[in-house]
């Protein structure tokens, strides 16, 4: 399965211009990296990959709409899949991203 591209033309507006942004294909998504750090992907799998702080994850899982992002049958800490409605109203599809760009801008940058 392809990446859904209109999502990731919604995520590409929701991110401020003036920061240190770059797109890269992987894993059969768009992965939108901050200073060299992903931040969010439109997941080849459907929906919206996040990355979050790992100490905060866990509560942010519903079990519905937000899952832990598996790769290879483990579950990676700090990294969710969001799926449905979330994604579908643009003002929780922003919250989303603002976080996984925040988290992402919170750590070094990488060459």
């Amino acid at each position: 399965m392809a990446y859904d591209e209109e999502l990731a033309e919604r995520i590409r507006d929701l991110i401020d211009p003036g920061l240190d942004m770059t797109e890269k294909k992987m894993f059969g998504g768009l992965a939108f990296m901050i200073s060299g750090n992903m931040a969010v992907a439109a997941s080849g799998q459907g929906g919206l990959l996040v990355r979050v702080d790992p100490a905060q994850g866990a509560t942010m899982i519903d079990d519905e709409t937000v899952t832990p992002m598996t790769m290879g049958g483990r579950e990676m800490v700090g990294w969710l899949r969001v799926t449905g409605t979330p994604i579908r109203d643009d003002t929780t599809l922003r919250e989303w991203v603002d976080r996984g760009v925040d988290y992402a801008r919170s750590l070094p940058a990488k060459g």
